[in-house]
């Protein structure tokens, strides 16, 4: 019996997946929250093999919520099911320990076997998903060749854009970075946005793969409180 938890901020969603999961006889659902606060306050009282993720939920969202489950209960595993295939959510759901990541559009017959699949100690992927994935695998294989910048164009990053491109090396999503150094999500896309215009890179992933060329993790920019 594969015990299950699932975490959506929607009612109707959460009563759905129970109504539908239960009718699998190796399956439990043993809980249904509307928060990663949530989670981790079920996790005290009965611990699931498997958790089912929203991304977008309030207090504590999936990314955040997966992170804190695999560092205090790491076997337990978790499947992001979300409607939202954005990079910064993909590549961070992964990074903290997702298990798999499912687009809600699916059947229920394919949500089933990414559980049996997860629970059996593999991973499953959304098509759309995988591809994502797969492309940044291969962009960080070829990342041996350095990406090269102009220093020209290196002169003209300001301290608090090096702040958001180091917080980039390091592998934050923008609610991350945003939490980290005091900003709005839409601040720092803002930034990055212009950082990527000014460096003539064509995406997040070519900026990560160069500060981290560079050395920018290792470099101290100072208190946040210092002028740019």
């Amino acid at each position: 019996m594969i015990k299950v938890l699932i975490a959506d901020d929607q009612e109707l969603i959460r009563e759905s997946l129970k109504i539908v999961l239960a009718s699998h006889q190796d399956i439990d659902v043993i809980g249904a929250v509307g928060d990663g606060v949530e989670v981790m306050e079920s996790l005290k009282v009965s611990r699931p093999d498997l958790i089912l993720m929203d991304i977008r939920m309030p207090k504590m969202d999936g990314v955040l919520c997966t992170k804190a489950v695999k560092e205090q209960y790491p076997d337990i595993k978790v499947i992001i099911l979300t409607t939202f295939d954005d990079d910064d959510f993909i590549f961070s759901a992964l990074q903290y320990g997702a298990s798999g990541y499912i687009l809600k559009g699916i059947s229920m017959d394919e949500l089933y076997r990414a559980i049996i699949t997860v629970n059996s100690g593999n991973a499953m992927l959304n098509p759309d998903i995988a591809t994502k994935v797969f492309k940044l695998f291969s962009q960080m294989a070829q990342s041996t060749v350095a990406i090269k910048v102009q220093e020209k164009d290196v002169d003209t990053i300001s301290k608090a854009e090096w702040r958001i491109i180091q917080q980039v090396a390091f592998g934050l999503s923008n609610k991350e970075i945003a939490a980290k150094i005091y900003l709005s999500e839409g601040t720092v896309r803002n930034y990055l946005s212009t950082i990527l215009s000014k460096l003539n890179l064509r995406d997040r992933t070519q900026l990560a793969i160069w500060a981290v060329q560079t050395g920018i993790t290792t470099r101290h920019l100072g208190d946040d409180d210092e002028d740019d």
